[in-house]
């Protein structure tokens, strides 16, 4: 009879090959002090390099360890979800393959856990990001909890230790635009977040460009919150009554002779500002048309090429 996994252990893998022997020999000696019942599973997500073929070596020697080869890039998030489909284990922990997100925490999170905690967040207390990923990270923290109304902590990202009725209740969410942590947040269930120590990348530079950053920042707002259309009924309103006062002004500066030779400039001006204003709504209300157009298409939110060492 086959034994029932503990933990499963889930990373996205994107160039990586030179850190993949490493995370597993790391995971391994972790996870090991809490059971030998476990299973790595490491989500090449289409990357350039060797990665792929590090991944195939670590389960050859280890068939604890699975691989799952993804068809193209999907995106970080994606590649999450794909490992998650595989997850076997009563607990799931989430890391990034870099090594930032230290092995050795994991037991401090699965303890916080048997407290009675679905869900145990790993903070970062002290992030050892570059200045540039640190700022762009509080932006986009700024922004999102404006827009959506919700409090997220930017010292939290995907690490942290789940429980499989989380894990499974995750899976059933079909939304194209995928954010793990903001989909997690909306499920809800009993959750707190403890201390982690945070290391530098143990090789090479995060592939997370500022594109990137921005389109995961347009997709988790569109995706969460209505509150830009919301904002263009405010923007409209208010315009609607600065042009009344506007024409107001100009009624009586005309009846006082303040006016009396109409403004060129003034015309073209609020052309422009009204024609950029209309351009500015009918494309916030585009961009949410085409989230749902991208919805009803129903197509997988991820393609596996290849898969060793598992059961599906």
């Amino acid at each position: 009879m086959e034994k029932k996994i503990h933990i499963s252990v889930v990373s996205p893998v994107y160039r990586a090959e030179k850190i993949v022997e490493e995370l597993v020999k790391q995971v391994k000696a972790s996870v090991s002090s809490i059971t030998e019942d476990f299973e790595i599973i490491l989500v090449n997500d289409y990357s350039p390099d060797n990665s792929w073929l590090k991944i195939v070596e670590e389960c050859v020697k280890d068939n604890r360890v699975k691989g799952i080869n993804l068809s193209r890039n999907f995106g970080q998030h994606y590649a999450i979800t794909a490992g998650l489909k595989y997850a076997q284990g009563d607990w799931v922990v989430v890391m990034d393959c870099d090594l930032q997100d230290r092995p050795d925490e994991i037991p401090n999170l699965y303890q916080k856990a048997l407290e009675g905690y679905d869900i145990v967040y790993a903070r970062r207390s002290e992030r050892q990001d570059k200045l540039l990923k640190r700022l762009s990270s509080k932006m986009f923290h700024v922004v999102y909890q404006y827009l959506s109304g919700l409090q997220t902590d930017g010292s939290i990202a995907n690490f942290g230790v789940y429980n499989i009725k989380v894990i499974n209740e995750y899976n059933k969410m079909k939304e194209v635009a995928r954010s793990f942590p903001s989909l997690v947040n909306y499920l809800g269930f009993k959750s707190c977040a403890i201390d982690v120590k945070h290391s530098d990348r143990f090789e090479g530079g995060s592939s997370y460009t500022f594109s990137k950053l921005l389109h995961l920042t347009s997709d988790v707002i569109l995706s969460n919150s209505n509150k830009p259309l919301k904002l263009t009924v405010k923007m409209g309103f208010y315009i609607s009554m600065l042009s009344f006062l506007l024409a107001l002004y100009n009624i009586v500066a005309r009846l006082a002779g303040i006016i009396t030779l109409e403004g060129f400039t003034t015309t073209i001006f609020s052309i422009w500002f009204v024609g950029g204003l209309i351009l500015l709504v009918l494309g916030i209300v585009g961009l949410y048309i085409g989230k749902i157009f991208d919805q009803v298409k129903d197509r997988q939110i991820f393609i596996v090429s290849e898969e060793i060492n598992t059961l599906k």
